[in-house]
């Protein structure tokens, strides 16, 4: 059971680090520093935006129009702190 709650934790990281990416590229992106014309940067964009889409796409049905903000990533991103919490804190089922 001990590797089942390190898969988990694994997976919940490498969830965590892709998201990072896109928030930061987004930024990256709204601010002009990288621009979506140059080939490796539009594949990144939208190979990220792929991987995420499913989850975001989710959230974003039970929240409300904000017009041009999203705040779909942040709540995805609470909802990953939060089961990453649930599993430390209930760790001792695991082993």
């Amino acid at each position: 059971m001990t590797s089942l709650f390190q898969i988990l934790m694994s997976l919940l990281d490498i969830i965590w680090f892709i998201m990072i990416a896109h928030i930061i590229m987004s930024w990256l992106i709204n601010f002009q520093v990288l621009n979506l014309h140059q080939p490796l940067v539009a594949q990144i964009w939208y190979g990220l935006n792929r991987l995420l889409e499913p989850i975001y796409g989710r959230i974003r049905q039970f929240l409300p129009d904000m017009g041009g903000l999203d705040l779909a990533p942040l709540v995805a991103f609470f909802i990953l702190i939060a089961l990453q919490t649930i599993l430390r804190n209930n760790a001792g089922f695991f082993f």
